[in-house]
């Protein structure tokens, strides 16, 4: 079993003032904080459904998922800005200390709020809810660990943001 360390969110939330729906995640993967942005796990299907649901190639690069983002109004966060976890594991998370997410919902016009998963959507409801009072719309993880999920299925409860980007 991995050893459970106190990590610090290091990535920079993806909005402009042109943002309509905010997806937020739990907390960055052992990957994506390698890579300093989110979804950096090779097999998250993050990047694939997003491309998929714009009808924009894959990106390739930080740069061009935060064109695609950014292009199509969607901004990106986590919940978590530091808390004890251990590797990748969602369900190892302790001592969370939420984002604040004041800056995005003041900037942007924000129309919806998804989270990324069951741990993202939990972990909003009862740290940034109470801030936001905006509800949120849980979908189904992208990751890896979320393997019962086929790409397919992720696509039919995904195509939700869909509306909100028109």
């Amino acid at each position: 079993m991995a050893e459970s360390s106190h990590v610090l969110h290091e990535i920079h939330p993806v909005f402009n003032t042109d943002s309509r729906i905010l997806i937020l995640g739990s907390f960055p993967s052992v990957k994506s904080r390698e890579s300093q942005f989110f979804y950096g796990h090779p097999r998250n299907r993050f990047w694939n459904l997003i491309a998929t649901l714009t009808d924009e190639p894959l990106p390739v690069g930080t740069e061009e998922k935060k064109s695609l983002l950014l292009a199509h109004h969607i901004a990106v966060w986590d919940v978590i800005a530091s808390c004890d976890i251990e590797g990748s594991s969602d369900s190892s998370i302790r001592n969370v200390v939420p984002n604040d997410l004041t800056e995005i919902l003041q900037t942007a016009s924000i129309r919806q709020i998804f989270t990324n998963g069951g741990t993202a959507d939990r972990l909003y409801k009862k740290y940034c809810f109470p801030q936001t009072q905006q509800k949120a719309i849980c979908l189904p993880s992208t990751s890896p660990a979320n393997a019962a999920w086929s790409k397919e299925r992720l696509l039919t409860k995904w195509n939700q943001i869909c509306p909100y980007l028109e």
